[in-house]
């Protein structure tokens, strides 16, 4: 199909494809800077960086742009696009607002989870503590992923779940297996909040929510 031709349901199928890598691009630049592997105040070329990703460079031009509006570089012209600094007080800020809308997603989820799906979810914990002390960093994440996502839809909020997405897109979910404390925090931490749920206790389900997220933020 040509580009420009719009198909049946509405959506050009190559510009949204493309839209995708772009996004997809965003998402790997957002981490290389969160963990340090582009740092303030270096260029992002982007004929490398479309080469070591083996794409064209529209798409990276595009992610760039994406990069520009949310403040994580700038482009200079004739120059190119430059990292901004991002400080302990910006991953501070981040989590804070993760903390924020996290806990209120567990608040909600306190009232609509009912015994059997909290069993379910001390039975994945389960697993994912057995995961942590094997080190195997990829399903601790999967398995933590599953919890926080089965509490966050339970909540029956989807706009504020949706916002709490957006702000997840600026943390290295890549790399958590990878930073000292996470795995344990992630075993360990979960237990206070199941606590909650279980007594159906929304308060207490908000404050353990929020403090697991600042401390995954202070070990970030």
């Amino acid at each position: 199909m040509p580009v420009g031709q719009v198909s049946e349901a509405g959506r050009d199928p190559v510009l949204h494809g493309r839209h995708q890598l772009s996004e997809m691009v965003a998402s790997h630049v957002r981490e290389a800077i969160m963990i340090g592997e582009l740092r303030a105040p270096d260029y992002v070329r982007t004929e490398h960086l479309a080469a070591e990703l083996g794409i064209s460079a529209t798409p990276v031009r595009e992610a760039l742009m994406i990069l520009h509006s949310e403040g994580a570089v700038r482009w200079e012209p004739r120059r190119g696009f430059r990292v901004l600094p991002i400080t302990a007080q910006d991953v501070a800020d981040l989590f804070d607002v993760q903390a924020y809308i996290a806990g209120e997603l567990a608040a909600r989820a306190a009232g609509a989870l009912d015994g059997a799906e909290i069993e379910r979810l001390q039975q994945v914990q389960a697993r994912l503590e057995a995961a942590a002390r094997e080190r195997d960093a990829e399903q601790v994440d999967r398995l933590n992923h599953e919890i926080h996502r089965t509490i966050n839809r339970s909540s029956g909020s989807s706009r504020m779940a949706s916002l709490l997405g957006l702000t997840v897109h600026y943390v290295p979910l890549g790399f958590f297996g990878a930073i000292e404390g996470w795995a344990e925090a992630s075993a360990h931490e979960h237990s206070a909040v199941f606590d909650a749920l279980r007594a159906r206790d929304p308060a207490a389900a908000r404050a353990a929510m929020a403090g697991h997220i600042r401390h995954i933020g202070r070990l970030l």
